[in-house]
């Protein structure tokens, strides 16, 4: 598969709780180039040898953000509780897929604009209720602790653009998949581990145990940032279709950034940087305190509409960090530096 058909496979499986259908699919993938096992916490470890004794890291989450039912009525509306960040103002008449004894389509509920005056607000989720249709026998399909889903299928925009569910951080597996596919014809200088990690959304877990698990040199998380859009901020964004974004901080090592630059301007990869003055809110800030400390760095992919069933990335994005991060990589990362 290239890399818009794997980011689409994995997009459309679900993993979120016990629900682990794209982290299988990922395992099945990865096991074709590398070691792997997979965890009790279900994170997915690959590992590819090289010469040196050093390990370097590479970390992508593969959960994502959901629901979970909290209560059932008896006309067959649900209430929910988010898994993970979710903005409330996107959820009234979006469809989703209730993961439950079947799988079934609902939909949130929306308050007709003749009713709201053109102002109606949620401060909280359980005000907007999921419409099952099955009204009385949603108590027989449905259990309270069932996991929700956005359900939309991906597809194509202008340009390179491409537009789906769970880009967030499918989109950094993916460029994980195909490193290791890259990487496993050719001979490495150090070892090279990939942690499809789970739990990000719900406070970095899964990175927490997969960086103990493998206590690495170094290692560099790939995951998603702000791309840029009419409302958000051009401080705080970055633009589609120039790169992966190097991101400096005190938290995280300046010589890998240092390198990854250099690499960059030496062979015409585009690139762009983003500097936070403390935590990353990624799985670099849990990576980089793991056991004694390691070596860390963040590249991300810029995306819009972050944790939304619509985020829009850049092919190209992907390709050029996949390209940066093997030259990366057969360098020998900061090994000696």
């Amino acid at each position: 598969m290239d890399i818009k058909e794997l980011l689409y496979v994995l997009s459309e499986l679900d993993c979120i709780g016990n629900i682990t259908d794209a982290a299988d699919k990922a395992c099945e993938i990865l096991s074709q180039y590398a070691k792997v096992k997979k965890t009790n916490g279900n994170n997915v470890i690959g590992f590819l040898k090289g010469k040196a004794d050093y390990t370097i890291m590479l970390d992508a989450h593969i959960d994502q953000v959901g629901f979970i039912v909290t209560d059932i009525d008896e006309n067959g509306f649900l209430t929910v509780s988010t898994v993970g960040g979710i903005d409330l103002r996107a959820l009234p008449s979006r469809s989703v897929t209730v993961h439950s004894k079947q799988k079934i389509t609902a939909v949130f509920c929306s308050t007709p604009p003749h009713l709201s005056n053109g102002d109606a607000e949620y401060d909280t989720i359980s005000k907007i209720k999921l419409d099952t249709a099955l009204g009385k026998k949603a108590k027989d399909i449905v259990s309270v602790g069932d996991f929700v889903t956005y359900n939309q299928e991906c597809f194509d925009l202008a340009n390179d653009l491409v537009c789906g569910r769970s880009f967030d951080d499918r989109a950094g597996v993916v460029c994980l998949l195909e490193l290791a596919k890259r990487l496993s014809e050719k001979e490495l200088p150090i070892n090279v581990a990939f942690a499809l990690s789970t739990g990000e959304e719900l406070g970095l877990r899964g990175a927490i145990t997969a960086a103990f698990s493998l206590n690495p040199n170094e290692a560099i998380a790939i995951d998603v940032d702000f791309g840029d859009s009419p409302d958000v901020p051009a401080e705080q964004s970055s633009v589609l279709g120039e790169g992966g974004i190097i991101t400096y901080s005190p938290i995280l090592e300046k010589k890998i950034n240092q390198k990854l630059t250099n690499i960059a301007k030496e062979n015409d990869i585009p690139y762009s940087t983003f500097v936070t003055g403390g935590k990353t809110s990624t799985d670099a800030d849990m990576i980089s305190i793991s056991r004694e400390g390691v070596k860390t760095s963040l590249i991300s992919i810029p995306l819009r509409n972050m944790h939304s069933e619509v985020e829009i990335l850049s092919l190209s994005d992907l390709t050029h960090l996949c390209d940066l991060l093997e030259k990366y990589i057969l360098s020998g990362g900061v090994f000696n530096a």
